[in-house]
């Protein structure tokens, strides 16, 4: 006997948004499961498309002042240059 590898699901749609999904399955000549399929695959490449474009917002608003990878070794210079100084400021507790 053979198993399944593919997992069956049942989806309900709405009378005019299920003639919309026929028309375009005869039209391209799919079955409704390769439809889904796209469709699941589209949307989940736009909602990867629009995580990666919060991911940028967030660093370019953690990075204002545009550094690059090509500033990070200096401003690893700069700062250790800075603890020698940072430790005399430190108050005993």
């Amino acid at each position: 006997m053979t198993s399944r590898v593919s997992r069956v699901y049942t989806i309900s749609l709405p009378p005019e948004l299920a003639q919309k999904a026929e028309a375009l399955a005869k039209r391209d000549s799919r079955t409704m499961s390769e439809l889904f399929r796209e469709a699941f695959r589209a949307y989940y490449a736009q909602q990867a498309r629009k995580t990666l474009e919060e991911i940028g917002e967030y660093a370019a608003h953690q990075n204002p002042s545009g550094y690059s990878d090509a500033d990070v070794p200096r401003l690893i210079k700069e700062v250790r240059s800075e603890e020698p100084a940072r430790r005399r400021v430190r108050t005993r507790r």
